[in-house]
């Protein structure tokens, strides 16, 4: 069946190119928000620590925040005719966010989920920059999204300085 997808946008054929490097960009920005999850399940879970609570609770919210942004992304991807991958084209990056071998090292999960997100707000500034011209949709919603992911970074500055002030990093 063809389809029409008219002579304007990011949907036309003229603009192809551009459409399919923007999605290779959208599959990378959803393979991290799903990694994060993967690892914000784990951090919000193995540290021990009356310390620790807090922490946890924090990255606990933020699961589900994390979870509708690689859903946002799926979306994305599939309204502009590209495909949503699958587990086996995933690949792990997440290195500071993996547990660390001492439960109560909180300061560690913090700098984990600072490095996640410094990664994420690198991520979607690019992804910004390259639909800036030609596709105002994404654009949108990948602006929405870094600013949840500057908010998680700010929270988790504001902890890291508090154990840098008691001396405990």
């Amino acid at each position: 069946m063809e389809t029409n997808r008219g002579s304007q946008g990011i949907l036309s054929e003229a603009l192809n190119e551009k459409r399919e490097a923007i999605v290779e960009l959208l599959k990378t920005a959803y393979f991290m928000e799903l990694e994060t999850v993967m690892n914000y399940v784990t951090s919000s879970i193995n540290p021990d620590g009356v310390r620790a609570q807090e922490v946890k609770e924090n990255i606990e919210e933020d699961i589900q925040e994390e979870l509708a942004h690689a859903q946002q992304f799926a979306a994305r991807i599939k309204e502009l005719y590209g495909t949503v991958p699958g587990s086996m084209d995933f690949r792990a990056v997440q290195e500071k966010l993996q547990p660390p071998g001492d439960q109560i090292d909180v300061v560690h999960v913090i700098k984990g989920v600072i490095d996640a997100e410094d990664g994420a707000i690198e991520h979607y500034t690019r992804l910004i920059q390259e639909t800036e011209e030609v596709d105002p949709v994404t654009n949108d919603m990948v602006v929405a999204i870094l600013r949840d992911e500057q908010g998680h970074r700010r929270l988790f500055e504001g902890f890291l300085r508090e154990y840098e002030f008691e001396g405990r990093t």
